[in-house]
């Protein structure tokens, strides 16, 4: 798992790490361009996380159509944390949920593959999860084949 806000001290640790799937966490908007524009790692984990302004019109989810194509495009997968959304309060939880369903939506429409990650849930109560947040069949089941 890689965690740093520096894009070029996360290239070099992309480049000599050796585990597999090779997890990066997601940072800001821009950072997340580069990575998933560099490739050559599986997941992206949560781009929701963080502190992103919301208006009225717009959820600012950390993910857009233009990074959900090229993350397609080089075969990197969007994660969800599901542990981590367990230990949240009820309003970050609510928050969060509605950038999930965000990008959810988003990852559908340009075919990108989301993955599930916990420790602690089983296979059947992530895929309700992530049905009754807003994801097709397909999705659920792929998110869920890691189980």
């Amino acid at each position: 798992m890689i965690i740093t806000k520096k894009i070029e001290e996360a290239k070099n640790k992309i480049k000599k790490s050796s585990e597999k799937p090779l997890i990066v966490i997601s940072q800001d908007d821009l950072f997340n361009r580069k990575i998933v524009e560099y490739g050559k790692f599986n997941i992206l984990l949560s781009p929701e996380k963080g502190n992103r302004s919301n208006s009225i019109r717009k959820i600012n989810s950390g993910l857009n159509h233009v990074i959900a194509k090229i993350a397609a495009k080089n075969k990197i997968s969007i994660g969800i944390d599901i542990d981590e959304i367990k230990k949240l309060s009820k309003n970050e939880k609510a928050e969060r949920l509605s950038k999930i369903k965000q990008n959810l939506e988003i990852c559908r429409k340009s075919k990108t593959k989301i993955i599930a990650l916990s420790k602690n849930e089983n296979r059947k109560n992530v895929f309700n999860f992530l049905i009754s947040l807003g994801a097709s069949n397909n999705q659920a089941k792929e998110a869920t084949k890691s189980f």
